[in-house]
């Protein structure tokens, strides 16, 4: 598997004429959550979701800090888009929308996103938040419970001590790669923005989506959406017809 290819999962076969989008798995989640989104984007696009080292088929490898995964998803990205020149968009929730962001703000104006899509995450000025901070100081059950109040790990997953063994050290991981970052002014991106929120997210309200504007030459498109945290779990369909939306208007503009 080359450097680049081990950074990505994908659901099928490479689809060589349509735009990429890359989905960046909030903390403790699964690149693989992503790859069911395929099938309701079908061939307009092709979902790459990154894979940091420590996950998945990149068990093996020590988990990163956050500059290290920001700095080598950013390569990837940046290799495939200047091999073929296709076009891309960026798509991450809650850890996965800061790591997303940074990627955004690193790659050349030449193969820059179409589109950056945050899903679920404060602006980043405001992160680590003081809870994320807290959470990651805790361990085991009240480690499991704690990170419950964001809906990421079920009831009966952190009532099972031998199941909860075995996800909390990549959780943890994650964790505590999110309270490493350090926000640093930049110049407002280029790239236009959507922000996606659930309405009943306890962890992120209004008055912390309102500063993602800072980040964005353009105001940022915001779509306030039913359901939680992880509002797209029980349905997909929030996100994925944000993305084709998205997808199918730069197609059009393109044509034009």
């Amino acid at each position: 598997m080359s450097g680049t290819s081990k950074w990505f999962l994908t659901a099928g076969p490479e689809l060589p004429w349509a735009p990429r989008v890359f989905c960046f798995p909030y903390a403790g989640g699964s690149p693989r959550v992503f790859l069911d989104w395929q099938d309701r984007l079908g061939e307009e696009a092709e979902i790459l979701a990154v894979c940091r080292p420590g996950r998945e088929h990149r068990a093996a490898e020590p988990a990163p800090t956050i500059a290290e995964l920001i700095d080598g998803a950013t390569a990837a990205i940046a290799e495939l888009a200047e091999a073929d020149g296709r076009p891309s968009f960026l798509f991450g929730h809650s850890l996965g929308a800061l790591v997303a962001f940074e990627v955004c703000r690193r790659l050349p104006a030449a193969i820059a996103p179409r589109h950056f899509v945050a899903s679920g995450c404060a602006a980043p000025s405001l992160l680590p938040s003081e809870r994320v901070r807290r959470i990651a100081t805790l361990t085991g059950q009240e480690f499991a419970e704690a990170v419950g109040f964001f809906g990421g790990l079920p009831a009966d997953v952190i009532a099972d001590h031998e199941m909860r063994d075995l996800l909390l050290p990549g959780v943890t991981a994650d964790f505590h790669m999110a309270v490493g970052y350090r926000y640093r002014p930049g110049p407002p991106l280029e790239v236009p923005g959507t922000l996606v929120v659930g309405r009943d997210d306890p962890h992120v309200q209004a008055d912390q989506v309102e500063p993602w504007t800072t980040e964005f030459a353009a105001a940022p498109d915001r779509c306030w959406v039913a359901g939680g945290h992880f509002y797209f779990e029980a349905d997909p369909a929030a996100a994925t017809s944000i993305l084709g939306r998205l997808v199918q208007a730069d197609q059009h503009v393109e044509l034009i």
